[in-house]
C-alpha cells in the first residue's frame, strides 16, 4: 500500500539524513489517511524523533492567488465597458 511504501521511505531515511514533510492534516488525522493505527504510530514515531515542527496557521496562499486571478478579468471587463461608454 501507499502507507507501507511511505513508512519504508521514512525508515530508510531515519537518522541518516534530513527529510522535510508538509501536510495540511494534524497528526491525529493521519490514521484515517493511512488506515492502520499501528503503521501510523510507527511512522510518526520515526518522523517526530529528532524534529523541528513548524506549524503554520492562516489562509491558503494558493486560494488567495486564485481568488485574485478570478477578480482581475472582472475588473478588466468593467474597465472596458467604461471605456466604450
Amino acid at each position: 500500500t501507499g502507507a507501507e511504501l511511505l513508512f519504508e521511505v521514512f525508515s530508510q531515511r531515519y537518522e541518516r539524513g534530513s527529510t522535510i514533510v508538509t501536510s495540511n492534516l494534524p497528526f491525529d488525522e493521519w490514521t484515517g489517511v493511512f488506515g492502520s493505527e499501528r503503521l501510523t504510530g510507527a511512522l510518526l514515531d520515526r518522523l517526530t524523533h529528532h524534529v523541528h515542527i513548524l506549524e503554520m496557521n492562516g489562509d491558503s496562499y494558493r486560494l488567495k492567488q486564485s481568488k485574485r486571478r478570478q477578480r482581475q478579468p472582472q475588473a478588466a471587463q468593467l474597465s472596458d465597458n467604461q471605456t466604450q461608454a
